[in-house]
């Protein structure tokens, strides 16, 4: 025996080269890529090797002890006295092999790592070869000589398999115990240590290993209680992974060799906003909602620092999927025409029954109540979200008009041309996404000034100014004004933060969309509730499907942080402004310098000035190929028109006291109003595309 220790012992003369353990530790690759949060705290991890499951390395320090104490009581007792080679065990076990049928080990822990770290040491069916022995041996000896006693545990607990793909004391703790590897016990700890000699054991013989084991070490162990651990824990091959916090991200993120990828997600946030999302979901199952989706912009950075694709068990990203917007588009409208000069917040609209005729028929929009509110100023409307204003403001700005702003604002799925969706368009009618519609809103809040987002921290972006900042101003403080909005709303609702935010809901046709959008000082949060398969939800209204998680999110944003309203632009002034007949009472009003005005009165039809209201400057009109020729119309609409007649390209078409229905005709034209002198009083010019099929 003393002589075959002896060889074994000669071989270490031909020294192998061995790694160090910063060599080491820089190769070892875990099978998930981890998303980290902007802080460095873990978020969200994503499986990229499957031949086997490896957890983040794990340092000694975050151990348990009584897994430490166990794999010496099971591997090698002599650890910390011997030089990498046991000769005594090594001794014993050669003259045993020699005796008995059944082969016996004596492999220190440090010759396990060294095979572990070099696979030409690795046992064969077979068995190790002498040769290998020999190497193995000498290996260790190398490993001693330049490693810590410490550093070798660590480094074997990492690397070695326990059980199944599980490789290494981090996956294997977590995988069947569903802890952390410094929470481990003594009966778990001696659950793992049997494994290592034969990790696909049958679970009795590993209870069985263990309950000696555990007993070894401390005698009041109970084998019943290590029994049940086992069959919990080798009964399923992995625990149920922790719920998913950031899974769309994750994949976005997690792409290359890299292992650990840092975003802009906070991570209490993600989860504070996920929490509120399935909450309030549950609360809504029985309205027939079953999916949300949630993204929360930092307005100066444009960095996304919360993104809930869904409300869970899904893998549709709400955050992108295309959505018709609803009402939420209609600020964007208002800011248009307030920006071209041609209303002010306090300009009155009308609210009463409206008829377009289009190439699919007439177009008769109608308020979420089913109600006419009559006339109402820009705020009131805006605020409260009465669609047959809106309406009528697209016919004011043109379509196509208003289409390239929502383009420029960054909704490129709005890719169809304008006519496509025709004056719908005003109620949202068009499939945006979430996060195109939060930074639209997001360059809202920054005054008009446009940048895109992103999920990984970048250098500070030049933004572009796409809206007016004095027209924006405006805006966020109609969306901001709880007054204006409680003709529709009242004045209590989930809209109205204790520190100031502008914001707006919107609810797609046939109510298969709820939105909330809104900012903060420094944040824009938007909420998108419904169903992912577009099916209805029942009896939702603008403030009780999206706008709750909206305001959860809002008041976690701002438990410590407050809001300030946003300081007026240069060329704004404030006005108190009064209505004849009375329809509003007074108030003080923002008004674009030069525009202001104290007093807002509604003229008589025979008073007004004389303006063609209908086609509007440089409008397109798209020529339907489906509609028979001769059925298409046209409707030329005037006010103040009495005793004025309409021509056409110097036509005469007849008096403009009414409407005129005219068949349209490809090309560029102009419409003027004249007088019985032939004066023009009022003029537009307007195109027609498009040709009539044969």
């Amino acid at each position: 025996m003393q002589r075959i220790a002896a060889l074994l012992l000669l071989a270490c003369a031909n020294a192998l080269a061995v790694p160090t353990p910063e060599q080491v530790r820089a190769a070892y690759r875990s099978s998930d890529a981890e998303l980290l949060d902007r802080h460095g705290v873990p978020i969200q991890s994503l499986r990229t090797d499957m031949t086997l499951r490896r957890a983040p390395w794990v340092g000694l320090a975050d151990i348990s002890p009584a897994m430490r104490l166990a794999l010496v009581h099971a591997e090698d007792r002599r650890f910390m006295q011997h030089d990498g080679v046991d000769v005594g065990a090594l001794g014993k076990a050669a003259w045993d092999n020699l005796l008995r049928t059944r082969a016996r080990g004596a492999s220190t822990i440090t010759m396990q790592l060294a095979a572990l770290l070099d696979e030409r040491l690795r046992a064969s069916a077979e068995g190790r070869s002498w040769g290998q022995k020999w190497d193995q041996a000498s290996a260790a000896r190398e490993l001693e000589s330049g490693w810590s006693k410490a550093q070798i545990m660590e480094a074997y607990l990492n690397l070695v398999p326990f059980r199944g793909e599980l490789q290494g004391i981090g996956a294997a703790s977590r995988g069947l115990f569903g802890k952390a590897p410094s929470g481990l016990n003594q009966a778990e700890s001696a659950i793992l240590a049997s494994l290592l000699r034969a990790p696909s054991a049958a679970p009795r013989v590993v209870a069985r290993r263990a309950c000696v084991l555990a007993k070894e070490i401390n005698p009041a162990a109970s084998c019943a209680g290590i029994e049940w651990d086992v069959a919990a824990a080798l009964t399923r091959s992995t625990v149920g992974a922790p719920q998913a916090q950031a899974p769309q991200v994750a994949q976005r993120l997690l792409k290359g060799a890299a292992r650990q990828v840092r975003s802009t997600l906070d991570a209490a946030l993600q989860r504070q906003a996920q929490d509120s999302l399935r909450q309030h979901l549950a609360a809504l199952r029985e309205r027939n909602v079953t999916q949300g989706a949630l993204v929360v912009l930092d307005n100066d950075s444009g960095e996304i620092v919360a993104y809930v694709a869904n409300g869970g068990a899904s893998e549709v990203d709400g955050v992108l999927a295309l959505r018709q917007a609803g009402s939420t588009l209609k600020p964007f409208l208002y800011q248009l025409a307030m920006e071209r000069g041609w209303i002010t917040a306090a300009s009155l609209q009308d609210d009463s029954p409206l008829e377009i005729a289009t190439a699919a028929g007439p177009y008769v929009p109608q308020n979420y109540d089913r109600q006419f509110k009559g006339w109402v100023s820009t705020r009131t409307s805006l605020a409260s979200s009465l669609n047959v204003p809106a309406v009528r403001m697209l016919q004011l700005t043109g379509l196509e008009r208003f289409h390239g702003r929502l383009r420029a604002l960054g909704m490129a799925s709005l890719s169809e041309p304008a006519e496509f969706y025709g004056y719908s368009l005003a109620l949202g009618s068009g499939d945006v996404s979430l996060l195109e519609l939060a930074n639209a809103y997001r360059t809202l809040a920054n005054g008009g000034l446009h940048g895109g987002v992103t999920l990984q921290a970048r250098a500070a972006q030049t933004k572009t100014r796409v809206l007016d900042a004095r027209t924006s101003f405006i805006i966020g403080d109609i969306l901001s004004d709880r007054a204006a909005r409680s003709l529709t709303f009242g004045l209590r609702n989930e809209l109205a933060t204790s520190f100031w935010s502008a914001v707006k809901t919107g609810t797609s046709k046939d109510m298969r969309d709820n939105w909330c959008v809104g900012y903060s000082e420094k944040y824009t949060v938007a909420v998108w509730v419904g169903n992912f398969d577009g099916s209805p939800m029942w009896d939702v209204s603008g403030v009780t499907g999206a706008a709750p998680v909206w305001r959860d999110v809002m008041d976690f944003l701002h438990r410590q942080t407050p809001s300030r309203a946003p300081a007026a632009p240069p060329g704004l002034v404030q006005q108190v402004v009064g209505y004849q007949p009375a329809f509003e009472a007074p108030r003080r009003e923002w008004f674009v310098r030069g525009s202001e005005s104290a007093q807002v009165t509604l003229l008589g039809a025979e008073q007004r000035r004389a303006a063609i209201l209908y086609p509007g400057q440089a409008s397109v009109i798209a020529i339907d190929p489906d509609i028979p020729a001769g059925r298409e119309r046209v409707v030329f609409r005037a006010q103040g028109a009495a005793g004025l007649a309409w021509r056409l390209d110097g036509v005469a078409l007849g008096a403009a006291s009414a409407g005129l229905a005219w068949q349209p005709v490809a090309g560029e034209h102009e419409l003027a109003l004249v007088d019985a002198q032939d004066k023009v009083v009022a003029a537009t010019r307007f195109s027609v595309r498009g040709s009539r099929a044969n």
